[in-house]
């Protein structure tokens, strides 16, 4: 059986990087005395495949993971031994059995939403700045038709228009937080990194990203009818 176990990554644990957690997850597993899958051959390892990295420096509470077992507690069962194994920092939130031909965690994602506010420094330093004029910036960023940055990869750096990849994207006043919903996946991948740094830009100062906390609130694949959007856990059956 396949389930898709959604879990959040959030306080120091964002200085953490992405093998870390995959560790943290396969020696929490064998703690919590899950009945989980290995692969075959000399070199047996647990079946099990994240979805889209998280950088460092970014915390979640939608990030997901896909495992094999053998057998399955029940839904609250597993939730509460995994949870039991691990820190609370690391929290399982919810898991859902998927169907025998459901795409993979990695494959299915298309999208991630986050919300961005000041941290300390960055209220110091430019917090009358974030709440005067970075909202009209913003609009003005989802009026452009073209927003063309030099956009770095592993292997090289070169202009992109990351327009299209930019859903939406709002200022809250009252709560001096911005909220993004952008693509992300194996293919097409814009960090909201990019859209802070391109807003410094356009205000004429130096973007630092300590001035930032960054929040993934859900992660998302298409749906099935082609009418929008679906968390990965939607893909699954909760009951079991």
């Amino acid at each position: 059986m396949k389930v898709r176990v959604k879990y959040s990554k959030t306080g120091p644990l964002k200085f953490i990087s992405h093998l870390d957690v995959m560790r943290y997850f396969q020696k929490s597993i064998r703690r919590a005395g899950l009945d989980i899958a290995y692969s075959t051959g000399l070199s047996p390892h647990q079946i099990i495949s994240f979805a889209a990295p998280m950088p460092l420096m970014l915390t979640s509470v939608a990030e997901y993971f896909d495992a094999e077992f053998q057998s399955l507690p029940s839904h609250d069962e597993f939730i509460r031994r995994l949870n039991e194994a691990g820190t609370p920092m690391m929290e399982v939130l919810d898991a859902a059995i998927l169907p025998e031909k459901a795409l993979n965690s990695m494959a299915a994602v298309t999208a991630s939403s986050y919300r961005v506010t000041l941290t300390d420094k960055g209220e110091q330093q430019m917090g009358s700045l974030w709440r005067e004029q970075i909202p009209g910036q913003v609009e003005q960023l989802i009026r452009d038709t073209e927003i063309v940055v030099i956009k770095k990869t592993k292997k090289k750096e070169e202009p992109t228009d990351i327009r299209p990849m930019i859903h939406s994207c709002t200022m809250d006043p009252e709560e001096a937080s911005m909220e993004m919903l952008l693509d992300a996946g194996s293919k097409v991948n814009l960090r909201p990194e990019q859209i802070l740094a391109e807003l410094c830009s356009r205000c004429n100062v130096t973007y630092d990203r300590f001035m930032y906390d960054i929040l993934r609130l859900e992660t998302y694949m298409n749906r099935p009818d082609g009418s929008g959007y679906q968390s990965l856990i939607e893909a699954g059956d909760c009951m079991f």
